[in-house]
């Protein structure tokens, strides 16, 4: 497994992922609709321009040149956050790649490009309702904060997100 930077012909196999994981960890989440309009075209076009921009950082893991998943990760969005936090904005590892250490590889190197970079923590935000992902992230030193939820509607329905905090250091 190779874990680099992904460069611009990889933004459909990142695209690809992005909506069969979304389908597949999401199905008894969020609406069946909104997994349904999802459109691998049109996030591959912003996948497009975020690796043009390098914003966010957008990392690939490829076995045999495939890509098997992708992570993002920048600064910290939440308000009032220190400057040397960072957030996964998004981790995701094609569904037929499932439990073979993609996501594990994936987070070690960013973690090592975080620790490079000076932050000393990293956050991200999970459906509580998202099991096997919740397992995941404890399993790589993740734990809930107890920061108040977000709450948001999307395709009709609201939801909750839990936020999630490892220390790089220590």
């Amino acid at each position: 497994m190779n874990v680099v930077h992904a460069n611009p012909k990889d933004a459909r196999a990142v695209a690809e992922i992005h909506v069969e994981a979304w389908r597949a960890a999401y199905r008894s989440i969020v609406p069946a609709d909104y997994l349904a309009s999802l459109s691998i075209e049109r996030r591959e076009a912003v996948w497009s321009g975020c690796i043009a921009a390098g914003d966010p950082e957008l990392l690939v893991a490829k076995k045999d040149g495939a890509v098997k998943g992708w992570l993002s990760f920048g600064p910290c969005r939440d308000i009032g956050e220190h400057k040397s936090e960072a957030e996964i904005w998004a981790l995701y590892v094609s569904p037929t790649a499932w439990s073979t250490g993609v996501g594990r590889v994936l987070w070690l190197r960013a973690k090592e490009l975080m620790l490079v970079q000076g932050f000393k923590s990293c956050s991200l935000w999970v459906f509580p309702q998202n099991e096997r992902a919740i397992k995941f992230y404890r399993s790589i030193g993740f734990a809930h904060d107890g920061a108040a939820p977000k709450n948001f509607e999307l395709g009709g329905a609201r939801l909750q997100e839990v936020r999630f905090v490892s220390q790089l250091i220590g």
